[in-house]
């Protein structure tokens, strides 16, 4: 039985994870829910397939964490941007944030392009933002439509509800998504490609060389950078490249290795010296860098991410 419930352990935490916009909280409630199923699978008749008592169960545990809580957000969903010069800040607890998640524990190896190019979608960090705004049942309705591709009924049937009404929460979860610019419908983004992993070389030499100038040729001009847990982000190359060559001038002789993390590239980034600084997801839009998001809680994300503690290089 165990090895039954592990073969679905991946699609489970891409579910709670985009329902939980945190990969900690999505871990947990997958263990939580191997661990009901482990309980109950004596009640398991077999009336319905392995994957969608899974799902129900998911969905209980993820919608009884939703209870009462907060909705996880980017920082450009909060305040407007700021100036280079402005303050970073106090950091906001990590409960505030949308976090980052590696791609092998949330998307499956192999599948249908067109399935897995939905996948890769649905997990980055703007759409997992966008999903945060919707309410928890909707939330579940428009994952398990949308990017699982369940049936209404099949759906209905997992939430104890029916076709009208699922069809109703999906109708008004797409719009919410539409108007924030996060529509599954349009085309999906295709894996990296021979230009996209030329830029990405670039934007590592000349990041780890602190090279201003090769910078601003990889970056778009209306690129923004973030950096939970503070609040404080820039848009515009610009302001991005003077908060480098100000506050973030700390950031000169880092280290980049790169990952994977929520369908798009990444780097772990160890500053001169080899102390851990942040977990870069990058976001590339018509050839250029469009996102920088740097997360700094490296004490939780690096060892997430298989990093380790110091670079010794």
């Amino acid at each position: 039985m165990s090895d039954r419930l592990e073969a679905h352990r991946t699609e489970l935490t891409g579910y709670c994870y985009r329902m939980l916009g945190s990969a900690f909280e999505a871990e947990d409630a997958v263990q939580e829910t191997m661990v009901r199923a482990w309980r109950g699978h004596d009640r398991f008749e077999g009336r319905a397939s392995l994957r969608s008592w899974l799902h129900r169960i998911a969905t209980n545990v993820c919608l009884d964490l939703l209870k009462g809580s907060s909705r996880r957000a980017r920082p450009m969903d909060l305040v407007s941007p700021s100036s280079a010069g402005s303050p970073i800040g106090t950091g906001l607890p990590g409960t505030t944030w949308i976090g980052p998640v590696p791609d092998e524990r949330v998307l499956a190896r192999a599948g249908d392009p067109a399935d897995t190019a939905v996948a890769r979608e649905s997990v980055r960090l703007a759409f997992v933002s966008a999903l945060q705004r919707l309410a928890p049942r909707q939330r579940a309705v428009l994952i398990l439509r949308e990017v699982l591709c369940w049936s209404a009924s099949e759906v209905a049937e997992l939430l104890d509800s029916s076709v009208a009404s699922v069809n109703s929460a999906l109708q008004r979860a797409r719009a919410t998504l539409a108007a924030s610019g996060n529509d599954l419908a349009a085309a999906p983004r295709q894996p990296l490609d021979d230009a996209q992993r030329a830029l990405l070389d670039r934007y590592v030499d000349a990041f780890e060389r602190f090279d201003m100038a090769a910078l601003t040729a990889v970056l778009h001009e209306d690129c923004t950078l973030s950096m939970p847990p503070y609040s404080l982000w820039l848009r515009g190359r610009a302001d991005v490249l003077a908060f480098l060559r100000g506050p973030g001038c700390g950031c000169r002789g880092s280290c980049l290795v790169p990952l994977a993390a929520n369908g798009m590239p990444a780097f772990g980034q160890y500053r001169a010296g080899g102390a851990p600084w942040a977990l870069q997801v990058i976001e590339i839009t018509d050839g250029r860098i469009t996102g920088l998001t740097s997360f700094l809680d490296t004490e939780r994300l690096f060892p997430l991410f298989g990093l380790p503690p110091r670079d010794e290089a």
